[in-house]
């Protein structure tokens, strides 16, 4: 029996990567999932933990094997062939971990766009603005939801007007979008089938069956695009492709309406806080941070004395001080290398 001890410091227990280490690097790298739209996502919020992989990682390199595990593994001489795998019982380890929870800045070299910022000078001289279209189309959003709905349910003219110019109809929709769900009933609903109707595929509804308002604005800025068009030539308020600039038809995206009408590109992000909050029914707001670890790792390996020498010799002659555990945490063999023979 062998036994190293192990002291290590800040240890990363989450990941803020896809795939898995086990396997080769896909071409352009395993995908950053730590954004903060991607933490939206419960799944992309990783926890780790001390696991058969860490130890064998940490064994592999303080003997001066440098490869990444998978590729040591796949060695048909990988030195500790005999002891590493699943439920073998030759290799036994326990983290005495002491955890903390910390504000972790996250770097991002992918360069991803803040969904709710632009850059430049904004241009108020597009023609989505100063047409003879534009006080009846963007009036939509001028709207209280019920006259929404008259409106999708009886072809009324828009009267309603809104000031038309970029900022304008950005700080609209973004008000619009904290509308809280309606009950799909009576004329909501009748709306909505209006809706389902001539755009199939959309759904309007949240989790608990209630319509997303926002939703229906969006919807009728199209119904009202394809309204007009007997009227108007509404040319200049589509796409190439036929849609609103950053508008679809169950909501909108800040970055991508306003690129149509600055003249800077998409704000770039490098970086964010690594933090996810969500609700859970009974509790209330949950708000999960990077947990840190440091603490003690204790491995024990069921071998015999002269393997255990040899490994012990490896060791001295890499001369490995220190090396990471697990994600970022610094470590290092705190204590003499015990090679005795382990009494039952």
């Amino acid at each position: 029996m062998m036994k190293i001890i192990i002291d290590y410091e800040s240890s990363w227990r989450n990941s803020f990567l896809d795939g898995d280490n086990n396997e080769p690097l896909p071409k352009k790298g395993r995908k950053f999932v730590g954004s903060m739209t991607n933490l939206k996502k419960p799944e992309n919020f990783i926890k780790r933990q001390v696991t058969l992989d860490t130890v064998m990682g940490i064994l592999n390199r303080i003997i001066g094997d440098q490869r990444k595990l998978y590729q040591a593994r796949a060695d048909g001489n990988y030195f500790f062939k005999e002891i590493d795998y699943l439920d073998s019982d030759k290799v036994l380890f326990k983290d005495k971990a002491i955890e903390t929870n910390e504000m972790t800045y996250i770097r991002n070299i992918t360069g991803s766009t803040d969904q709710n910022s632009f850059t430049g000078a904004i241009k108020t001289n597009d023609l989505m603005f100063l047409s003879d279209y534009s006080t009846e189309f963007w009036g939509v959003l001028a709207l209280d939801f019920d006259a929404l709905c008259h409106f999708i349910v009886s072809k009324n003219t828009v009267t309603a007007k809104i000031e038309a110019n970029p900022i304008s109809i950005i700080a609209k929709l973004e008000l619009l979008n904290k509308e809280k769900p309606v009950a799909n009933e009576g004329l909501a609903n009748e709306a909505m089938q209006i809706l389902k109707q001539t755009f199939e595929g959309i759904e309007y509804l949240n989790k608990k069956g209630e319509i997303m308002p926002i939703s229906l604005y969006c919807s009728s800025l199209y119904l009202q695009l394809d309204r007009l068009s007997n009227q108007f030539n509404m040319e200049s308020a589509k796409t190439k492709a036929g849609g609103i600039s950053g508008i679809s038809k169950r909501g909108f995206t800040t970055k991508d309406f306003m690129n149509r009408f600055t003249t800077g590109e998409k704000k770039k992000i490098w970086g964010n806080p690594y933090i996810r909050k969500e609700r859970i029914k009974g509790i209330g707001e949950v708000t999960s941070l990077m947990t840190k670890a440091s603490g003690q790792l204790e491995i024990d390996l069921d071998i015999s004395r002269d393997k255990a020498k040899e490994i012990k010799t490896m060791i001295e002659n890499a001369g490995v001080s220190s090396f990471y555990l697990g994600k970022k945490g610094l470590a290092y063999i705190s204590q003499e290398i015990d090679t005795r023979e382990l009494r039952r």
